[in-house]
């Protein structure tokens, strides 16, 4: 996981402080992720020395602010234009990036979504390719793993679709679940709705 780009992504909304940036990186992400505090002040020193963001004076309280330069505006939004490789990804990035660009200023999360969609499908051709390249009883092992990732690969843009009817349906105007009726059940209109749900 990027905590560098995760903390510019917060920095973008507006100037915030250490203790601001870990509880609003939690929030963002539902906790899945927690900080400790010296990772947050860690990073927020590389990207002081990287000219990405830039300490403001202390409030009263002895709380210093930092905000973002143009220089880290630029490497977020590369960031975010940038798939996440399928390499070596402990946490899930590509959750916390769609996350955080919900609520970023000026992000496209379709571009987002679709840039990763495709990057994902030319992963699992790759790996399709690679399993049916061979069919020797000693290549089990290898194939087994490349099934895996093709898995992981399939559900990766099960999710991506998930992700985006998600944003068409929470758009502002979009349609939701139909207004109770007097003297109908719970069960009835959960299965009335689902029934819409499926004609859509």
């Amino acid at each position: 996981m990027s905590i560098r780009h995760g903390l510019l992504a917060l920095l973008e909304r507006g100037q915030m402080y250490g203790y601001q940036l870990r509880a609003a990186f939690e929030e963002s992400t539902g906790s899945t992720w927690p900080l400790n505090i010296g990772q947050v002040y860690t990073t927020l020193s590389r990207l002081e020395r990287d000219g990405l963001v830039r300490p403001l004076p202390e409030s009263e309280a002895g709380q210093r602010p930092y905000e973002i330069t143009d220089a880290g505006r630029a490497d977020l939004a590369l960031w975010f234009a940038t798939p996440i490789s399928r390499n070596d990804r402990p946490r899930d990035e590509l959750a916390i990036k769609l996350a955080l660009a919900l609520t970023t200023p000026g992000v496209d999360v379709r571009s987002v979504v679709q840039a990763q969609r495709s990057a994902t499908m030319r992963a699992l051709q790759e790996l399709t390719r690679l399993k049916y390249g061979s069919n020797r009883p000693e290549d089990l092992p290898w194939r087994l793993v490349l099934d895996s990732m093709v898995f992981q690969a399939e559900a990766e843009v099960r999710w991506l679709d998930h992700c985006e009817t998600s944003l068409v349906r929470h758009q502002p105007g979009a349609p939701g679940p139909p207004s109770p009726r007097p003297g109908d059940s719970a069960a009835a209109d959960a299965a009335r709705w689902a029934d819409e749900e499926a004609r859509r």
